[in-house]
């Protein structure tokens, strides 16, 4: 049996029966959660640093919450006001929280590798929040939590990623993670938007919606990434809604049950209609907001306890 990885950096490489247990462990949290009792004592002592090179409200407040709803000290740091600002190395900053002798360190950056550069130079677990256009682990595993318990199953789901496939790291860590799990995944975008050889990592990919989304029982649309894109991507948010913005008449292509996702955030009446993102009994956006503390909580305990 392999032994544990100290790090969560990416869903690439990770076996089912691992995957399984974050998504066990974190319905147990989202249980707890739901019941009230969300005061556990297991970080209690352990020291919990987010370190945000990108802007993010969702991801790191759950991650704040997560940690704290375990016991731990959160400490959340302003890279904007930091030494970060001033020039320093991603190196030189590891040295300094390597000092602070943190335990957890949560890492968002603009580059991908990032995380994997820290994880190299800090004795802390590192997670992975996003780097770059290569990953986001825990939102593919907060979707793939929030699909089986509407579902109640993850293998044969046919599940279509819609948009920005390109700049999206959402995107590459959910065809990983649902592959791996025996899902049919299907990526659905402008040419522009789609990478060479997607295919590879085994997503079908279509350029029409009806085409895209027949048969789907989950249609996850994704922001239009403006501020990686270079230029000339997208021709105007018009057009771009009116070819592949998912509203209730291209949703009606997909099977009937077929529910809704987005990572956030939304860019309504470009990638998503609000008709459809508010529709109270197909889309799972808020239950995927929910499901992400769980998630965090779940794989924070995990590292404290020595590895995933």
């Amino acid at each position: 049996m392999n032994a544990p990885n100290r790090h969560l950096l990416g869903i690439e490489g990770m076996a089912p029966p691992t995957i399984l247990e974050i998504l066990d462990l974190a319905e147990s949290y989202a249980l707890l959660n739901r019941s009230g009792k969300t005061r556990r004592d297991l970080l209690r002592g352990r020291t919990l640093i987010n370190l945000f090179f990108e802007d993010s409200t969702r991801t790191r407040t759950s991650f704040e919450l997560a940690g704290k709803r375990l016991g731990a000290d959160v400490i959340n740091m302003a890279v904007s006001q930091s030494s970060v600002s001033k020039g320093e190395t991603l190196v030189d900053t590891a040295t300094t929280l390597n000092a602070m002798n943190c335990d957890l360190l949560v890492v968002r950056h603009n580059r991908s590798g990032a995380p994997a550069l820290l994880a190299q130079k800090v004795d802390a677990a590192v997670i992975n929040a996003g780097d770059g256009t290569h990953e986001h682990p825990t939102q593919a595993l907060l979707d793939a939590l929030t699909i089986r318990r509407r579902k109640g199953r993850l293998e044969g789901l046919v599940v279509a990623i819609c948009g920005d496939i390109a700049h999206s790291r959402v995107a590459r860590s959910n065809i990983l993670l649902l592959t791996t799990m025996n899902c049919r995944v299907r990526v659905v975008g402008p040419p522009t938007l789609i990478p060479t050889a997607i295919e590879n990592f085994g997503a079908e990919v279509f350029h029409d919606m009806r085409a895209g989304l027949a048969g789907a029982d989950i249609v996850m649309a994704l922001r239009v990434q403006k501020e990686r894109m270079s230029g000339g991507s997208v021709p105007s948010a018009r057009e771009y809604f009116a070819f592949y913005g998912l509203d209730a008449a291209k949703l009606a292509y997909a099977k009937p049950d077929a529910l809704v996702m987005h990572p956030g955030p939304m860019n309504r009446g470009v990638e998503i209609d609000s008709a459809v993102a508010d529709d109270p009994t197909r889309s799972l956006i808020r239950e995927q907001v929910e499901m992400g503390v769980a998630v965090r909580m779940a794989v924070l305990d995990l590292l404290a306890r020595g590895g995933i």
